[in-house]
């Protein structure tokens, strides 16, 4: 676990792992239709929200952000989900 106690953090480390997963199937982040976003307290919102703003902010895929009583690992702050749509293939 990286980014210990930082939820912002966390938040842009999953992207980046996830965006590079799509990204070895040939999928910008303009394909992203759909997020999903769990915290373990409604505190970490606003940073979340603003870590997937700041990689989603011209795509606007749907996003759901549902706050979760824990995680498998207790200093993981934030999951994410990425769906992308890559036309058919």
């Amino acid at each position: 676990m990286t980014h210990v106690g930082n939820a912002a953090a966390q938040t842009a480390q999953a992207l980046r792992i996830a965006l590079d997963a799509l990204a070895e199937v040939g999928a910008q982040p303009a394909a992203v239709v759909r997020t999903r976003m769990y915290v373990t307290d409604r505190a970490y919102a606003d940073e979340v929200g603003r870590a997937h703003h700041a990689v989603f902010g011209a795509v606007r895929p749907a996003a759901t952000m549902v706050v979760v009583a824990g995680l498998l690992d207790p200093d993981q702050l934030v999951e994410v989900e990425l769906e992308a749509y890559l036309g058919g293939r």
